[in-house]
């Protein structure tokens, strides 16, 4: 499978940006897709996942409210609408796809199962 994130950028705190990754290579819809991020000198992190089919999320405790990630199946795009961003949501976003379940999982997986990183995009936020 082949990811490529995109829409980062400058923006002052309190802005908003949207991010999208296309996918190619697989059957994107049997798939659920999470996106991460990475600052510099700190570990990738969990962002934020949705299911397959688009009904099931997941938050990290810090986006939750202003964060929402969704898909379009048709597109083979997954999306990151970020708001209300802060200084410390600068980093490289990272989409990713379900990579231990298999296709047609139910629900959204486990944090740990994503993988199949694909190229990032800058996010910075200034203050």
């Amino acid at each position: 499978v082949q990811l490529q994130a995109s829409g980062g950028g400058l923006v002052q705190a309190g802005g908003s940006l949207r991010l999208s990754c296309a996918a190619s290579g697989r059957t994107f819809a049997a798939y659920a897709m999470g996106w991460f991020r990475q600052a510099p000198g700190k570990e990738r992190e969990f962002v934020a996942a949705i299911s397959r089919s688009g009904g099931g999320t997941d938050y990290a405790d810090f986006v939750k409210g202003r964060f929402t990630i969704s898909r379009d199946n048709g597109k083979n795009t997954v999306y990151l609408q970020m708001n209300n961003l802060k200084p410390e949501d600068t980093a490289v976003y990272y989409c990713a796809t379900d990579n231990t379940g298999g296709p047609w999982r139910v629900g959204v997986p486990p944090r740990d199962d994503f993988g199949s990183w694909g190229q990032g995009t800058q996010v910075t936020v200034s203050s």
